[in-house]
């Protein structure tokens, strides 16, 4: 865990409240968030960057029938690589369902797509630097290594039973 995530739970334990702000008026909060949230920005904007750059590569680099050719054979594989090129994108799930869409339109299975899909909003770039502000680094690894085991089971699970 995290220094700060430590330092609550042991003032917790000991009943203190010295992490707690007491009398703050409501404007003073509000300047702290926006720049607790201008913090967390900063510090993911590159990320957000490179994953759409990637994507907008993907969109005009990469040809037409290229995910159908190797997420569409059905070959065990499929799932493993639908999530690998997912993580490197960013995109909330409003966002990624058009492309989920035209996966499943040009012949991707079901449950490569969803893999896909999943991989792409649990196991991007700025999710993990996002957790590394209250998580160690061997526990995010855990996390990604857990989320990544049972995305790619789920997109088998569809794949065999749809």
């Amino acid at each position: 865990m995290s220094e700060w995530v430590q330092n609550l739970i042991k003032a917790k334990a000991e009943g203190t409240t010295d992490y707690q702000i007491e009398n703050i008026a409501f404007t003073e909060r509000l300047k702290m968030v926006l720049k607790e949230a201008w913090d967390i920005v900063k510090s993911i904007v590159i990320y957000v960057i490179i994953g759409i750059g990637i994507g907008a590569a993907m969109h005009g680099y990469v040809p037409e029938n290229f995910f159908e050719q190797y997420l569409g054979s059905g070959q065990w594989w499929t799932v493993p690589l639908a999530v690998i090129l997912a993580v490197p994108l960013y995109s909330n799930a409003a966002g990624i369902i058009p492309v989920v869409q035209v996966l499943v339109a040009k012949g991707v299975p079901i449950g490569t797509a969803i893999a896909f899909m999943m991989a792409t909003i649990g196991l991007s770039i700025p999710e993990g630097t996002l957790l590394k502000k209250v998580m160690t680094t061997r526990l995010i690894g855990i996390y990604f290594g857990v989320v990544t085991l049972f995305i790619i089971i789920s997109g088998f699970m569809f794949n065999l039973f749809l």
